[in-house]
């Protein structure tokens, strides 16, 4: 696979599991109760921050003239259906509901590790990536802290 194949790959990679964080906080918010509204508001905050980064891969893919990928991953597809098992089981507290969303953020932020660490990124990519994975990081370390408050709450 030459650089611009692998760079196509790997931008195509981060649109689906960016995909996936939408969808995933899509759920989420759907799931929330009255008592977490607050965490609504920050679940659409990080959902049309993935949105918009979705959009900027996808423009870097089309200027290389190549497809673009705008479906999910058959992992992310797998993630959300857990979550629907999860809700059947009592899992809408904050605690649960925050440690899923970490979970997810675990993986995007991960995604984007990799991502950098492959070297295989064209300048303008490596600079659209560098940028969304610090603030994929930023995204984690909030929900994060969120999470540890709520498990200190209870």
């Amino acid at each position: 696979m030459s650089v611009s194949e692998k760079s196509i790959s790997i931008l195509n990679d981060l649109t689906e599991i960016n995909n996936d964080r939408v969808a995933g906080f899509e759920k989420a918010i759907a799931d929330i109760n009255d008592e977490n509204i607050d965490l609504k508001a920050i679940f659409q905050q990080y959902s049309a921050q993935s949105r918009k980064f979705s959009q900027e891969l996808t423009a870097i893919v089309a200027g290389y003239g190549e497809d673009v990928e705008t479906g999910t991953s058959v992992s992310g597809t797998l993630h959300r259906a857990w979550i629907d098992v999860k809700s059947l089981f009592g899992g809408s507290d904050r605690v649960s509901i925050l440690s899923e969303a970490e979970r997810g953020e675990d993986a995007i932020k991960a995604a984007y590790k990799l991502a950098l660490e492959d070297g295989n990124l064209s300048t303008d990519a490596l600079e659209t990536v560098s940028k969304q994975a610090q603030e994929i990081k930023s995204a984690h370390d909030a929900i994060k802290a969120l999470r540890d408050a709520a498990k200190i709450a209870n």
